[in-house]
């Protein structure tokens, strides 16, 4: 759940450092001892303390995990039904070992990355479409490029 105090979070994001950053954050063990963390987590730690600290909720989860149809279906904000379309005309890979269809969260989490680049390449088209139509009133020398969305961006959304 969204933590109550989300501001105090910013702290601890700026704590955790980038990864310009020439020594990685570490955790105190018991005995006292130093454990750098490894950068993958690091990544990972910052991402969840980043989310947290917009006030999002979060899941962690393995990627292999399997879902049933409802919760991928809420996972892609989309009914079960909808869910089911896009199985059954294979845009999602899935097992059904029994009745009842499964699907893997990477490749659901694959899926929705595929559409957000999809529904940008999209979006870069029609501008480029508008701009050969005369409908923007730029200077002939500026070039305009939407910043594409990053990984990161991807697995917080």
């Amino acid at each position: 759940m969204p933590p109550e105090q989300p501001q105090r979070l910013r702290e601890l994001l700026g704590a955790l450092g980038t990864k310009q950053h020439r020594r990685s954050p570490a955790l105190i063990a018991p005995d006292g001892t130093d454990i750098e963390l490894p950068e993958e987590l690091l990544e990972v730690l910052r991402e969840v303390v980043q989310a947290l600290s917009d006030g999002l909720a979060i899941t962690v989860a393995p990627t292999h995990t399997v879902l049933s149809t409802s919760e991928a279906a809420d996972l892609l904000g989309v009914s079960r039904p909808t869910l089911v379309r896009l199985l059954e005309a294979g845009e999602i890979p899935y097992e059904q070992p029994a009745r009842h269809r499964r699907v893997r969260l990477d490749d659901l989490l694959a899926y929705q990355q595929r559409m957000r680049r999809a529904r940008a390449a999209g979006l870069d088209e029609m501008v480029r479409e508008a701009e050969d139509a005369g409908l923007y009133d730029l200077p002939e020398d500026a070039t305009v490029e939407r910043s594409p969305v990053s990984d990161d961006q991807d697995r917080r959304r």
